[in-house]
């Protein structure tokens, strides 16, 4: 328990890489059924010497379903004497049977500053002349790996004969210069799209793809945007001597063509797979970029053109010449029939007399069959049929 003593035997033959008792998986290549059950047919062996056997699992994540499945049983019940170490970027692609029967620890990311540290501290050791520049260089280029880091460096001075320097770093990782970036953005702010255009041939002509240069110049206008904001500073990631001009450059750009270059690369980049022709759709982004600062301007003053036509075109109400509705109460009254009677003259009713009226004749009831009306009647007509 604590830390290692570095003179028994195990930490020993732990440093020397002799130790029987801890062995690595690779899971990115030996992820089969078979490789898990070779595995646990070694975890049934107790140590020969010590206490514990420990197994360390590189890139679970990588494990098929049926391996993880065959593992499981193992993981569930293991032995006293065996300790499994499962190392993973993306925790989230292994099976949640596999993480609930883990402790986790999540390892933050190694800063910049400090893998530029180690890389000196390396680069000492082994007697290997290094810019700082370039070991910021691997440093961004790893983002946060220390292996990766490791595994760049050493490449680089195998091919360069045991010297790094900023110009053979980038040219080993197929890295644009900072300097087209600053190039590109002149030419943008002066509107200058044949230099922009001509200056793209330039570096398509050194081998640079057109997502290189799609996300080298966002990552460029990202680090701008962090250097208008003393608090934010402290984000900027790039060589220390590009700092100053950083600084400096984004002093003479505003926020909003920055945001706006920064949307337009964003969106060339996610489109730029399916793209047909790349360089054209590199140089349409150049041009969207190239007259960034005139849609802006024509979008601003289109929209205040607009609001001074509305504002124009408003006349003012006169209050006085509206008039207060009046609510007029009406009572129900009940329906009335009228009758129209034709009117007499006055002179008619002077001049003729009023006359008699005649009494009513009344007769006396007829006792034939005719009836009042003086007709047969329906039985009288069947009475007479009959008697005939």
């Amino acid at each position: 328990d604590g830390e290692a003593c570095n003179t028994c035997h195990s930490c020993v033959s732990f440093n020397e890489g002799t130790s029987m008792n801890i062995h690595e998986l690779d899971a990115a290549s030996n992820n089969s059924v078979d490789d898990i059950r070779t595995l646990v047919e070694q975890v049934r062996f107790a140590p020969q010497a010590g206490k514990y056997k420990v197994y360390i699992i590189d890139e679970v994540h990588m494990l098929s379903s049926s391996a993880f499945n065959a593992f499981l049983k193992t993981l569930e019940e293991p032995p006293s004497y065996a300790i499994f170490i499962l190392a993973t970027t993306e925790k989230h692609k292994i099976l949640p049977t596999i993480l609930s029967r883990c402790q986790i620890f999540d390892f933050k990311r190694i800063t910049t500053n400090d893998t530029v540290e180690h890389l000196h501290d390396i680069c000492q050791k082994e007697e290997v002349t290094a810019d700082k520049a370039a070991l910021q260089i691997i440093a961004q280029k790893s983002e946060g790996c220390m292996r990766d880091a490791l595994s760049i460096m050493d490449k680089i001075v195998s091919f360069t004969g045991g010297e790094l320097n900023y110009a053979n770093t980038l040219e080993h990782l197929n890295i644009l210069d900072a300097d087209y970036y600053f190039k590109l953005l002149d030419a943008m702010l002066e509107q200058d799209l044949a230099g922009a255009l001509v200056l793209y041939d330039g570096i398509n002509r050194k081998g640079f793809e057109g997502d290189l240069v799609l996300n080298g110049f966002a990552e460029f206008i990202r680090n701008l945007l962090v250097c208008k904001d003393e608090k934010a500073a402290v984000l900027l990631e790039v060589v220390e001597s590009f700092k100053e001009k950083y600084t400096e450059t984004a002093k003479k750009v505003s926020p909003s063509i920055l945001i706006s270059a920064l949307n337009i690369l964003n969106e060339a980049e996610i489109n730029y797979k399916s793209a047909r022709n790349k360089r054209l759709h590199v140089e349409l982004v150049l041009i969207k970029l190239c007259y960034l600062q005139q849609a802006i301007q024509l979008s601003a003053d289109g929209s205040g053109l607009s609001k001074k036509k509305l504002i124009e075109s408003a006349r003012p109400v006169a209050f006085r010449q509206i008039a207060p509705l009046e609510q007029r109460k009406t009572k129900e009254e009940p329906a009335k029939l009228v009758i129209q009677t034709p009117e007499t003259p006055k002179n008619k009713v002077k001049e003729e007399p009023r006359q008699p009226i005649a009494e009513p004749v009344v007769k006396p009831a007829a006792t034939t069959a005719t009836g009042n009306s003086g007709k047969l009647s329906a039985l009288s007509k069947i009475r007479q049929q009959y008697k005939g």
